[in-house]
C-alpha cells in the first residue's frame, strides 16, 4: 500500500472519545497503560522509560507499572492516584480513539466532568475483591450526567478472585440493579486483569465461561455513530467571513442534524428565512454537511446574520426561552454567590445570566437530594436560570450540543460552573428571587459623610414612599405631585416609576413573576441606596403580591419604608387607563396584567390609603405634611 492511500485510510477512520473513571487503586490507569502496550503503540523510547520508572516509583512490585504511561504529575506518582484528566491517542487498523483518564476522587468531580464533556463511551472500573461501591454509582451517575450513552462496567483484578464467575455475575448484578435508575441506555459487563492482560486486547483463556469480546475488540467495534443527532439541524454562526465583495458565508460547526444545498433555512432571532446557495469547506464546495464538519454556508439573500445567530430548518425550531432549568456543576474554588449575575455561554452566543432559584443538591455518593442556598466546589444540583437575552436550546438529553452551557464570572471570568439544560420553564411557575435572606445580604457601605451629617445638611430623613395599586389608579399622578410639592418646601426628592425604570436599568425584564420581582428587588435596593444618602424616594409600583411588598419592606428597612395604597376598584381604572393596557388584556395581547389574570392583594397594613376617586390634592398636601414631620400615621 503506497503511503499516501495509508494516509487517506487513515483518515477515514472514525473517532472514538471515551473515558475511564474508578476508585483509587482500581487501576484505570493500568488499564490504559496495558491497553496501549498490548495493542503495540507505544515508541521504543516510550518503552525504555516505561521499564525505567517501573522500578524507580512504580507501585506493581517486580512488574512494569503500566498506570505511568498516564500518571505524568509527580503528585500523582508518589500517591499512587489520579489527579489531572490524562488524554492519550492512539489507533488501530479500525478505529481512532481518544481517552480521557479522569480521577476518581469526589474532590476532582469537576475534573472527571471536564474529561467526560466530549466522550462517547465511559469504562468505569471497579474491584473485583470489592464490587459495587459508593464511587462506582458516583462516577454513574455523573456518566448519566454527561449524556454518555455507552458504559462498560470493567470488573479488574479478576485474578485476585481467582478468574471467579461467581463474582463477576454478582458484581453485575448489583451494578444492573443500581443503573436502572438512572438513563444509560447501553451497558457491557466485561472480567478483566489490567496488570495479567486478561481480556483487555485478548480474549483469555483463564476465564472460559467468558463469552464476550476482550475490551480493545468491544472499543473497535460498538456503534456510536447514531448517537449523533441528525434530525435537528442546528447551526451557530462562529465567523462571518467577507474576504471580497462577491463572498458573505457564516462559519461555525454543524451542532446537530443535515443542511443541504437549496435547503430553506431561518436565522434566529431575527426570524428572517432564506435558502442554501453553498456548503464550502477548505477542500471545496460540499453538496451537504453534518456534524461535526467545519464548514461555511452562503445563501441566497442579504439577510443580517452576526456571530451568536443560529441557523435552523424552519420547520424544526429549538426552544427560544430565557428561563431554563438546568443540572449545574459547580467548578469554582469559590463558593457561589447567588446573587451574582454571570456570564452565560452557550455555544457562540454569549448574554447575561442569573440563577433565580437552586431546587437541590444532589449528594454525588448517596443521590440524596437536599435544600441549600449556594454550592460549592464540585457540587451538583437543579436550578432555574434566567438569561438577558432567550437562549436557543434542546434539552441535553436530546441534543447535548445545543444543551449545554458554561457560566463565567464577571469579574475574574474564571468558567465557574458548567450546566445541562433540561427544559424550559413556563413564566408563570418561576420562582420569586426575593427570598427571606435578603435582608442578611445587604452589605452596609461605608463612607466619610456620615447618615447624620447628610441629615443634618438637608434638614431632611432619607425615606421611601411606596405607592402600590392597580394600573390607573393614579399611582404617578400622585407620586409626581407629591415630588412637587416636597421639592417646594426645600426637600431633596427623587420618584422612581415602572414605566421609567424599565426603559434602561430593567429593560430585559418582562412581566412574569420572577421578572416582577427581580424588577421590584433592583428598584427597593435603589431607594435603599438613595435612602442611605439622605435623599427622600417616591416608588410609583404595581407591587401586587404582599409578600414581595414586605420584603421590599426589609431591604429598604422596616424604619424607612412607608406604604401608600391607592384604592381604586377596577371600573375607575379602566376608565383612567391611558396607555389601554386593559382592552390589551382583554384580547389576549397582554399577560400578567394585576387585576385580571393576576391577583392583587390588596395591603391590610398601608400607612396610609388613598380614595383615588376623590382626587389627589388633599392627599399631597397630607403627605407632604407627613413627610416634613417626618411622622407616618394610619388612617
Amino acid at each position: 500500500m503506497e503511503i499516501h492511500e495509508f494516509l487517506d485510510q487513515d483518515q477515514k477512520k472514525d473517532l472514538l472519545r471515551l473515558l475511564t473513571a474508578g476508585s483509587v487503586d482500581d487501576g484505570k490507569s493500568t488499564l490504559i497503560g496495558r491497553l496501549l502496550f498490548d495493542s503495540k503503540k507505544l515508541y521504543e523510547d516510550q518503552l525504555l522509560a516505561l521499564e525505567r520508572d517501573s522500578k524507580r516509583e512504580g507501585h506493581a512490585g517486580e512488574e512494569i507499572d503500566y498506570a505511568l504511561l498516564l500518571d505524568g504529575l509527580k503528585a500523582e506518582r508518589e500517591q499512587g492516584i489520579t489527579i489531572d484528566v490524562a488524554y492519550r491517542y492512539f489507533s488501530t487498523s479500525k478505529r481512532k480513539f481518544i481517552i480521557a483518564d479522569t480521577p476518581g476522587h469526589e474532590q476532582y468531580t469537576r475534573n472527571m466532568i471536564t474529561g467526560g464533556s466530549t466522550a462517547n463511551l465511559a469504562i468505569l472500573l471497579t474491584d473485583a475483591r470489592k464490587g459495587v461501591i459508593t464511587q462506582t454509582k458516583r462516577h454513574t451517575f455523573l456518566v448519566s450526567l454527561l449524556g454518555i450513552k455507552h458504559v462498560v462496567l470493567a470488573v479488574n483484578k479478576m485474578d485476585l478472585v481467582d478468574y471467579s464467575q461467581e463474582v463477576f455475575d454478582k458484581i453485575c448484578e448489583d451494578y444492573k440493579n443500581f443503573a436502572t435508575q438512572l438513563d444509560i441506555p447501553d451497558i457491557t459487563f466485561i472480567p478483566v486483569s489490567a496488570l495479567k492482560g486478561d481480556n483487555v486486547v485478548e480474549v483469555s483463556d483463564r476465564m472460559p465461561w467468558y463469552h464476550g469480546q476482550s475490551l480493545l475488540e468491544f472499543l473497535e467495534t460498538v456503534h456510536v455513530s447514531s448517537d449523533r443527532n441528525f434530525e435537528d439541524f442546528r447551526f451557530p454562526v462562529q465567523y462571518v467571513i467577507r474576504p471580497d465583495l462577491k463572498y458573505r458565508g457564516f462559519a461555525g460547526k454543524v451542532a446537530s442534524g443535515i443542511v443541504k444545498k437549496g435547503d430553506k433555512i431561518m436565522v434566529l432571532p431575527s426570524g428572517k428565512t432564506s435558502t442554501v446557495k453553498e456548503i464550502t469547506t477548505y477542500d471545496g464546495e460540499l453538496q451537504e454537511a453534518f456534524p461535526p464538519q467545519a464548514v461555511s454556508i452562503v445563501l441566497n439573500d442579504e439577510i443580517d446574520v452576526s456571530r451568536g445567530n443560529m441557523l435552523v430548518h424552519p420547520d424544526n425550531l429549538p426552544k427560544v426561552e430565557r428561563h431554563f432549568e438546568a443540572m449545574l456543576v459547580w467548578m469554582d474554588e469559590t463558593a457561589m454567590d447567588p446573587y451574582t449575575q454571570f456570564y452565560i455561554k452557550h455555544n457562540t452566543h454569549s448574554t447575561k445570566a442569573r440563577i433565580d432559584k437552586i431546587e437541590y443538591r444532589v449528594d454525588v455518593n448517596t443521590l440524596e437530594k437536599s435544600s441549600v442556598d449556594f454550592f460549592q466546589l464540585n457540587e451538583i444540583g437543579r436550578v432555574v436560570i434566567t438569561t438577558n437575552e432567550p437562549l436557543y436550546f434542546d434539552a441535553y438529553k436530546k441534543n447535548r450540543q445545543t444543551g449545554a452551557f458554561i457560566l463565567i464570572d464577571p469579574v475574574t471570568h474564571n468558567t465557574v460552573a458548567v450546566g445541562m439544560i433540561l427544559d424550559k420553564v413556563s413564566s408563570d411557575k418561576l420562582y420569586s428571587r426575593i427570598t427571606d435572606k435578603e435582608r442578611e445580604h445587604i452589605v452596609k457601605q461605608g463612607s466619610l459623610i456620615s447618615l447624620e451629617e447628610r441629615e443634618k445638611r438637608y434638614g431632611q430623613k432619607g425615606q421611601t414612599i411606596w405607592i402600590t395599586g392597580l394600573h390607573g389608579s393614579g399611582k404617578n399622578e400622585l407620586a409626581y405631585s407629591l415630588e412637587k410639592e416636597l421639592f417646594s418646601m426645600g426637600k431633596i426628592v427623587v420618584v422612581l416609576d415602572g414605566k421609567t425604570v424599565r426603559a434602561g436599568l430593567n429593560r430585559e425584564l418582562d412581566y412574569s413573576p420572577a421578572d416582577r420581582a427581580e424588577h421590584l428587588r433592583r428598584v427597593a435596593h435603589i431607594c435603599k441606596l438613595l435612602n442611605d444618602q439622605g435623599i427622600i424616594c417616591i416608588a410609583s409600583f404595581i407591587s401586587p403580591k404582599e409578600s414581595i411588598r414586605q420584603q421590599i419592606k426589609e431591604i429598604i428597612g422596616p424604619e424607612r419604608f412607608k406604604l401608600v395604597y391607592m384604592d381604586a376598584d377596577i371600573d375607575y381604572c379602566r376608565k383612567n387607563d391611558k396607555y389601554g393596557l386593559y382592552q390589551l388584556a382583554d384580547e389576549g395581547k397582554i399577560i400578567h396584567l394585576p387585576g385580571l389574570d393576576e391577583e392583587f392583594e390588596v395591603p391590610e397594613n398601608a400607612n396610609v390609603v388613598v380614595d383615588s376617586k376623590k382626587g389627589t390634592d388633599e392627599a399631597v398636601k397630607g403627605l407632604g405634611l407627613l413627610v416634613d414631620k417626618q411622622k407616618f400615621v394610619k388612617y
